[in-house]
């Protein structure tokens, strides 16, 4: 129960924030999300055995969410952990725990950024991103209960099946042809389908990335935060991939038909 109810008021908020939010509320959620997505990230860092991050990192992702697009910024902002990394009190962890950090700026803030450019190309975009992997997500849960036989990754995460896996691009796509058809209707549906599959296949393999990551942390869940889901990055590791895929496809590939 405290899934579903969890579930239910999370959407309803998001919803509105992405579809009908003013610039503020939104910009304010995103903030929001990319930072508590990184602190989370930063505990499974630290369950590694890795030096604990200080506030620069956070101070970085702000910027990338902030900052216009510029090549020579982001490698600026790479190289400020590698100094700060001079304080690190066990030396021997001082490289992977800057390798940690920067990679988490681009992992957490870099694919939270992408919300913003769907959000910009168009809200129901961004919408559609997000609901993709959700929808997906619930078809492997039933699909796999039901008919999973053959395991997916049995090292990183035991619960999970290819049936499980073909139930949520099926039930991707058939979601994703009717959101076009209905939301998007500038789209054709051989888009609409590219997207749909690259989107779902994008946030599977997110799934399985944060699933390796706790695996090899030895920790279950990425928090507590969400009643009867764990953490926030449990809930938004699979979209964590499909914004960047769908953004880039937008806006290099399929620039010309939306």
């Amino acid at each position: 129960m405290k899934r579903l109810v969890t579930g239910l008021i999370l959407g309803v908020v998001f919803s509105y924030i992405i579809l009908w939010g003013p610039p503020w509320a939104f910009a304010a959620a995103l903030v929001a999300a990319a930072l508590l997505s990184y602190y989370e990230y930063a505990n499974i860092a630290a369950a590694y055995g890795l030096e604990r991050f200080h506030l620069a990192p956070y101070a970085m992702g702000l910027v990338v969410l902030a900052a216009p697009r510029d090549a020579a910024l982001l490698v600026l902002l790479a190289l400020a952990p590698l100094v700060l990394a001079l304080r690190a009190g066990d030396l021997s962890k001082a490289l992977p725990s800057a390798a940690a950090a920067v990679l988490g700026v681009v992992y957490i803030f870099g694919s939270w950024r992408t919300a913003l450019e769907l959000r910009q190309i168009g809200p129901w975009w961004l919408f559609f991103a997000l609901t993709l992997n959700w929808v997906g997500d619930t078809a492997a849960y039933y699909g796999g209960r039901a008919f999973g036989r053959h395991k997916l990754a049995p090292r990183i995460s035991p619960g999970k099946t290819w049936e499980g896996a073909a139930f949520s691009l099926a039930g991707s796509l058939a979601f994703g042809l009717v959101y076009a058809h209905w939301l998007l209707p500038s789209t054709t549906w051989p888009v609409a389908a590219a997207l749909t599959v690259a989107g779902n296949l994008a946030g599977q393999m997110g799934d399985l990335v944060e699933s390796a990551m706790k695996r090899g942390a030895g920790v279950k869940d990425s928090g507590t935060i969400l009643p009867g889901h764990g953490g926030w990055l449990d809930r938004v590791d699979a979209s964590l991939f499909c914004m960047p895929v769908m953004y880039c496809l937008l806006a290099y590939v399929f620039a010309g038909t939306r």
